[in-house]
């Protein structure tokens, strides 16, 4: 779907993306650019290296994390077998490479002369001015197909959505601008004299757009200075839109860890709507996760002490889980769900960090069609889901008790 909609660009193909290892894509991008589209690309600062470009003790020096990244790419871009990357292997598979040997306009998060934004996390393409994807999915092996060191994964649990509207494609050429430097659209080899990423911007508030008359999208960008009232922030967004509820908020998060969120399901749950949660497994039961709040009970950090302002839920729900993915794959969307016609989607992980530190983007879509789709994909990785308090949990407050 990428590919094809960059394939139809006739004059601007504007991406923000935390990482792109994509080679497809990044071919593509390359092939509008020698077209003479003006392709601009925004990626996070972790990812805006070649990786077929780094030296041997470079490699060495990776941490864990990050020699798995190279060790897939070896899997993707190591034609030969041979335990490296030429320069023939990049140009087909190292897309970074790809993008900067055909001298296609890239930036990342530190243009401003920062050390970089908490992370530059978006995951959206416009595409001349008309045309928006955007959603949970980064441009990666990962997000989309799976890894090749994890040979059962299918690619994480995520989603995109192409959106023609030139209204709302104007709102994210806005925010694109605002990082790359440009108050109006730059020339293509212009970088922009004042790029701003994080809290270095202004504050952007929510904006609705009207694309049918029954039918809206509310957009709004983080980071919110801490400084503002929260309400105004995009997890205020959030908030909002989840006091609306009146029969069900469904949700399928990768991280849940902002308290006032929490504090506001209780509030809904508590007049009678149904609240079922699915979280990805590996942020489920970690101490700040509010999964452990809607069970009603806690875990202390290392320090023996309660995350500042945690409150479990006086009338705990056994309808918070994980869902069974095939071993590698993550839950990954950034969803909720409302009353199966509001749809809460876009990059933001419902957390602190992301309302106050990343570059994201939220959107509240008011649609009862595209809620049925999401509602479609909460059902498929509901149904098998483990709900209810783990036996792990259950262990490590036992083992709170003799260690605290």
């Amino acid at each position: 779907m990428v590919v094809d909609a960059i394939a139809t660009a006739q004059s601007t193909i504007d991406i923000a993306v935390h990482e792109i290892n994509l080679p497809h894509i990044a071919i593509a991008l390359k092939g509008r650019h020698q077209a003479g589209v003006n392709v601009r690309v925004i990626v996070e600062n972790s990812y805006s290296r070649p990786l077929s470009r780094m030296t041997a003790q470079q490699v060495k020096a990776l941490n864990e994390h990050d020699r798995q990244k190279y060790d897939e790419f070896l899997q993707l871009a190591d034609i030969n077998h041979d335990g490296q990357v030429d320069a023939g292997e990049a140009e087909q598979g190292d897309a970074i490479a790809i993008l900067q040997t055909a001298q296609v306009p890239l930036i990342d998060d530190t243009a401003d002369g920062s050390k970089g934004s908490g992370l530059m996390h978006h995951k959206f393409l416009v595409i001349d001015g008309k045309t928006l994807i955007v959603g949970s999915a980064n441009f990666s092996l990962s997000d989309i197909h799976g890894d090749f060191l994890a040979p059962a994964s299918l690619g994480n649990a995520n989603h995109l959505l192409k959106i023609s509207s030139s209204q709302l494609a104007t709102q994210f050429t806005q925010e694109f601008n605002i990082m790359w430097g440009d108050p109006l659209r730059g020339s293509q080899t212009d970088r922009g004299s004042h790029p701003l990423f994080g809290v270095k911007k202004t504050y952007r508030s929510a904006q609705t757009v009207a694309l049918t008359p029954s039918s809206t999208i509310t957009v709004q960008f983080s980071p919110t200075s801490r400084r503002l009232d929260w309400e105004e922030s995009v997890n205020g967004l959030i908030g909002r839109a989840i006091s609306t509820a009146r029969r069900s908020v469904d949700l399928m998060l990768f991280v849940f860890s902002e308290q006032p969120l929490g504090d506001r399901l209780e509030q809904v749950k508590n007049r009678g709507v149904q609240v079922r949660a699915l979280i990805e497994p590996q942020f489920f039961s970690r101490n700040y996760s509010e999964a452990l709040d809607m069970m009603g009970v806690a875990l202390k950090n290392p320090q023996c002490r309660y995350e500042e302002g945690n409150r479990v839920w006086r009338s705990p729900i056994t309808t918070v889980g994980t869902p069974d993915l095939p071993q590698g794959d993550l839950l990954h969307h950034k969803v909720g769900i409302v009353d199966q016609h509001l749809v809460i989607t876009g990059s933001q992980n419902w957390s602190e960090a992301a309302n106050h530190n990343n570059d994201e983007n939220l959107l509240v879509i008011d649609n009862a069609t595209v809620a049925a789709h999401f509602q479609r994909e909460f059902e498929r990785l509901y149904q098998g889901a483990s709900l209810g308090v783990p036996s792990s949990v259950q262990k490590k407050i036992k083992e709170e008790r003799t260690r605290c």
